[in-house]
């Protein structure tokens, strides 16, 4: 029997989210007890905790554990190197939700039965290495604190925004629900309930995580769609989402198998933190095939994007040819705002590449220690970094977009260069119109300007 304390150093500053625990086993070499070919060790494993040095120890898990062996001998098998060590691959044990006590007790037995075969063929087993991966006390002050900040942020913002939308004669568009939407996604991901795990054993952080991560993933994805393709249609065909059904739709399809094979890890999780989908060949060729079809759709959705955005563009540069007709106050007002569009659907597909970046290499690296063969390390500040990419995104465009109260007059005489009572030069903001929310929304629109 192998038994470890582990002391939660980090309790004492601030408390940690999520812990991995992995076992490296030290398996000698014997020219009689050689290691079988898909060899199974079988552990029983218990897990407990308590918060006092002389309190009791409370159980939390126990399980039996098998795990497949994966053992390489660099050495030639002859007696003359007996006692060498094999090279085994890491090996996941457990993974818990929330890390809120202060000692935890670890106890690992391998049970012998040889008429059940169970542990027989797997070597001298010489020793066994813990590595525990964890969210450390200085990231957590930085991810608390940012959570804090950004979460009023947004939501005032958001108030803010749809407060200026009611105030308007007219209903909402498309356009503006689906901005208020995405709002209402980034300020559910930003709330920092991670605070509630400092005093509550809360095991189901993960899970409540990825599903939040997941919902302000399809959110954003659709509005990328939307926002592109509400610059870019006929106007009798905008302001109806189920125009978008073909590139809504398979992303909804897409969002729940993401919810499905979560759930088949991190569900079972919450009542067996021992177990992985990467512990099996069909889990781990699910996994990894899951992870290839997601890189891939995710690659396919950026090109599909990118060629939305050139349709905007072209669109949008035929329409400058009604330009020169207008007064000089119109004309460099829409030169002003046509710049500043086509600057945010650049920033657009610039936050659309590194969001796709960022889901696939978290992906490999949240595998890596599972699968192996591939090294990838994402540091914090790219984690923060990303986080805070979406909230300022998310934030210029509820303030962009938000309808302005200012009128511009409708002489478009050529050569005109008085301004009028009701025409002021003014190039920062949108202004909004009676059949949409910019001018650019009205702009972009197919029907010939007169």
């Amino acid at each position: 029997m192998a038994g470890a304390i582990i002391e939660n150093m980090s309790t004492k500053k601030l408390c940690i989210v999520g812990g991995i625990l992995l076992v490296f086993q030290v398996i000698a070499f014997l020219v009689g007890g050689l290691i079988g070919e898909n060899a199974e060790v079988s552990m029983d494993v218990s897990l407990a905790y308590r918060d006092d040095m002389f309190a009791e120890w409370t159980e939390m898990a126990h399980e039996r554990v098998p795990r497949k062996l994966k053992c390489t001998f660099t050495s030639p098998k002859t007696p003359e190197h007996e006692g060498r060590y094999y090279e085994c691959d890491v090996l996941p044990l457990m993974e818990i939700g929330s890390v809120a006590h202060k000692y935890y007790l670890l106890n690992i037995r391998l049970p012998v039965n040889e008429k059940k075969k169970i542990n027989v063929g797997i070597g001298e087993i010489k020793d066994i290495r813990l590595v525990g991966i964890h969210q450390n006390g200085g990231f957590t002050k930085v991810w608390f604190a940012m959570k804090t900040f950004l979460t009023p942020s947004i939501f005032i913002i958001m108030v803010w925004y749809w407060r200026r939308i009611t105030m308007m004669s007219r209903p909402p568009v498309l356009l503006e629900k689906v901005i208020f939407a995405l709002g209402i996604s980034m300020t559910f991901i930003n709330i920092p309930v991670e605070w509630f795990s400092i005093g509550f054993d809360w095991t189901w952080m993960l899970l409540f995580g990825d599903i939040r991560q997941g919902i302000f993933y399809a959110m954003l994805l659709s509005f990328w769609i939307i926002f592109c393709g509400e610059h870019m249609m006929d106007q009798h065909e905008r302001n109806h989402i189920a125009g978008y059904w073909k590139q809504v739709g398979p992303i909804a399809v897409g969002s729940f198998c993401l919810f499905i094979f979560d759930m088949c890890e991190r569900g079972v999780q919450l009542t067996n933190p021992f177990y992985s989908i990467w512990t099996t060949d069909v889990g781990t060729e699910l996994a990894m095939a899951f992870i290839i079809v997601a890189g891939i759709c995710l690659c396919l959705y950026f090109l599909f994007l990118c060629f939305m955005v050139f349709q905007v563009f072209r669109n949008i540069n035929g329409k400058q040819s009604s330009l020169p007709a207008m007064s000089k106050v119109r004309r460099l007002h829409y030169e002003g705002l046509i710049f500043r569009f086509k600057f945010l659907m650049l920033i657009t597909l610039a936050c659309a590449a590194m969001t796709i970046i960022f889901f696939i290499v978290s992906q490999v690296t949240e595998g890596h220690w599972k699968w192996g063969g591939v090294t990838v390390q994402v540091n914090s500040a790219f984690f923060t970094g990303i986080y805070g990419m979406w909230n300022l995104y998310v934030f210029a465009l509820m303030f962009l977009y938000a309808p302005s109260h200012k009128n511009y007059g409708d002489d478009q005489s050529n050569g005109d260069l008085r301004v009028h009572n009701g025409e002021e030069l003014q190039l920062t903001t949108t202004i909004t119109h009676v059949d949409g929310p910019t001018e650019i929304y009205k702009l972009t629109r197919k029907e010939a300007q007169e």
